[in-house]
């Protein structure tokens, strides 16, 4: 199942006017779903997202960075490794474990709280990130508000375009969850929505970086990082990755 924005999932979401704490970063951070990213495969994913991030905050070497629900280490790892001073927000205290595991003890800090009401003074942070977040949030908007508020200089937010396979995915997810076992709905954004929601609270310059062509679920079921390194090269190559690839890396700044 794949909702473009705009689009409400069906049944276990919640409302967009209920006043309950958004909790989507909490399975983000288990290591259940640190498995899809288990093996060859999915370190050729995190190298991919890594050094595109990197690439998007480069203007802004050792800049106070915010990333919130990313107790999935995927980014505050890089992100500290390269000189950041990065802190961490999250749902639950769980969320902090897999920082814990990666990370030295004080190389980063830990908030606990609710990501639409961030404990924050308005731009505390040179940078806010948030991956693997945006799709499973049901108040999207309000997430892009809170982020541009406490951001300085830059946000940064990785989503999954419907200018991709992802067009046709509703049809293929009972295949997607039989290969990823644990994969469930996410929204889909066009390109449009999230560049009008961040001008509206004054953040633009976009810049973007497509990670993948193909389907990930694709490169799970071959199993191989050449594999997926070959079948990669060849789109990105044509143009075509930066046209249609999925999912996208976006940047947007706010002029000082």
């Amino acid at each position: 199942m794949t909702l473009a924005a705009g689009e409400s999932e069906s049944e276990g979401t919640i409302p967009a006017n209920d006043l309950m704490q958004e909790s989507a970063d909490i399975e983000t951070s288990s290591e259940d779903y640190a498995r899809r990213f288990a093996g060859p495969v999915g370190e050729y994913f995190l190298d991919v997202q890594a050094r595109a991030t990197l690439d998007l905050v480069r203007p802004w070497p050792g800049a106070r960075a915010l990333e919130i629900g990313g107790g999935h280490a995927q980014v505050a790892v890089p992100l500290v490794r390269h000189g950041y001073r990065v802190t961490v927000s999250g749902s639950d205290e769980s969320c902090r474990a897999r920082l814990d595991r990666f990370l030295p003890a004080g190389s980063f800090e830990f908030i606990r709280c609710d990501m639409l009401r961030l404990p924050f003074p308005n731009r505390h942070f040179d940078l806010v990130l948030a991956y693997r977040l945006l799709p499973h949030v049901e108040r999207w908007t309000d997430l892009i508000r809170e982020m541009c508020r406490v951001a300085r200089t830059a946000v940064v937010v990785d989503y999954p375009d419907i200018r991709s396979f992802n067009a046709v995915q509703r049809m293929f997810f009972g295949w997607k969850r039989a290969i990823e076992q644990n994969t469930r709905p996410f929204r889909c954004f066009r390109r449009r929505d999230l560049v009008s929601e961040f001008a509206r609270h004054g953040f633009g310059d976009p810049a973007w970086r497509h990670e993948f062509f193909f389907p990930m679920v694709i490169h799970r079921a071959a199993g191989s990082a050449v594999f997926s390194r070959g079948l990669e090269t060849v789109p990105r190559l044509l143009g075509l990755t930066r046209a249609f690839g999925s999912p996208v890396i976006l940047r947007v700044t706010c002029p000082s």
